[in-house]
């Protein structure tokens, strides 16, 4: 029969070796909770973009929680919801995310008018929102607030490398062809603005503003609108499944024959690839060649998602592995997860990305994220870029009057 002596000494002895798997085994055995994040995305209705993203995020995590986590231990978990893609189903999910889940921050949205919905949401209950995707000025000037920051490049800043691009061109007549929500109405205000400031005389002769993703229905007339005007040039807004019957129709009518065409998101592959050997000839373009990039930290990124998901990286992809790492920088840095400490962090924090440093600018909450400028062409039937250049965002921001003035 065994003894106390010998009861204790075996109970010791299992404790101890437990502890030793414990350690061995590394985050995975951790008691600690995980440091859990919110996720919210058109991940039904903005498939092209949204779903790349998505596993451009769980490759991230995938690195990060196999090196330690976040906090000396902690896993670092993503609770991922489709926010519906409407504002009232958005702030449901983010309602639920936050009270429900007990998440520490949110982060996502796509669709500009989701992203403001979210950011007042987070305004309201005191919790940080990360906004990765929407890109309406809107989001960081006029409704910006304490909780809300931005990591893309807004609407003016891509406009913007677009406008430098075009002005030694000198056009003048300019259409304006774009999705009439947020994010299209955002980018119509920022060229209007940014081409008269390029270009002094420079006249706006037509715009154009179908529906986002009913383009197709009436895009005999609408090309024919564009046409009747005569402009020497057309900024394009349109985007995803809009895209494709506003080029096909646009070739077939000889639009853009003869006149520069400035079209904004052009460039991302969720939107070239579906355009294959029907992709213009020198469009200029915002993009991501990711083929092209040979700095090494970005290849790598390639390298590993190619070996991951079976197929090649958009710029969703991109954005969301960058995104989940200034996460983990941020909670890091923070060394806890509450708001006020992260968003003590967060204020002109520099980040070190696949893309560039990049520094979260406390000033607007908008992040210095750069973007890839070029002309759109083919290779092998499929849409590319070339004589493209990487543009820093901090060359291409609101100037700080221009904050000011908008953040009352």
């Amino acid at each position: 029969m065994p003894t106390r002596r010998s009861l204790l000494a075996s109970a010791s002895a299992t404790v101890a070796a437990g502890a030793f798997l414990c350690a061995a085994l590394g985050p995975a055995w951790s008691q600690q909770p995980p440091v859990k994040v919110g996720e919210l995305n058109s991940y039904g209705s903005m498939a092209a973009f949204a779903v790349p993203y998505r596993n451009g995020l769980n490759l991230a995590l995938d690195e990060i929680n196999a090196k330690g986590g976040v906090l000396g231990g902690r896993k670092l978990e993503f609770v991922i919801r489709d926010n519906g893609a409407t504002t009232g189903d958005a702030v449901g999910v983010a309602e639920e995310l936050v009270t429900r889940e007990g998440v520490s921050m949110l982060v996502g949205t796509f669709l500009s008018n989701i992203g403001l919905a979210v950011s007042d949401f987070a305004n309201q209950k005191k919790t940080l929102f990360l906004a990765s995707e929407p890109l309406t000025d809107a989001i960081t000037m006029g409704a910006g607030n304490p909780y809300t920051y931005r990591v893309r490049p807004g609407t003016f800043m891509q406009t913007r490398m677009l406008v430098d691009a075009v002005k030694a061109k000198g056009v003048k007549k300019w259409a304006i062809i774009a999705p009439n929500y947020e994010y299209g109405q955002s980018a119509a205000a920022s060229f209007k603005r940014l081409i008269k400031e390029a270009t002094p005389d420079a006249e706006i002769v037509v715009e154009q503003y179908p529906p986002i993703g009913k383009f197709a229905a009436d895009a005999g007339a609408t090309i024919a609108a564009l046409d009747a005007a005569k402009p020497d040039g057309i900024f394009n807004v349109l985007f995803g499944a809009d895209l494709t019957p506003f080029v096909r129709e646009g070739n077939t009518r000889g639009l853009f024959k003869g006149r520069t065409v400035v079209s904004l998101l052009t460039g991302e592959p969720e939107y070239m690839l579906p355009l294959k050997d029907e992709t213009p000839e020198d469009w200029i373009i915002t993009g991501y060649p990711w083929e092209q990039i040979t700095e090494p930290r970005h290849k790598a990124f390639v390298d590993a998602y190619k070996a991951k998901f079976n197929d090649t990286p958009r710029l969703g992809s991109m954005l969301g592995y960058l995104v989940v790492y200034m996460v983990r920088d941020l909670i890091d840095k923070a060394g806890a997860t509450d708001t006020d400490k992260l968003i003590a962090a967060l204020n002109d924090m520099k980040f070190d990305t696949i893309a560039g440093p990049v520094v979260m600018r406390g000033l607007d909450h908008q992040s210095s994220l750069g973007g890839w400028v070029g002309l759109s062409t083919q290779k092998n039937g499929q849409g590319a870029m070339k004589d493209w250049k990487f543009i820093d965002g901090q060359s291409v921001m609101f100037s700080e009057t221009d904050v000011k003035a908008a953040r009352k």
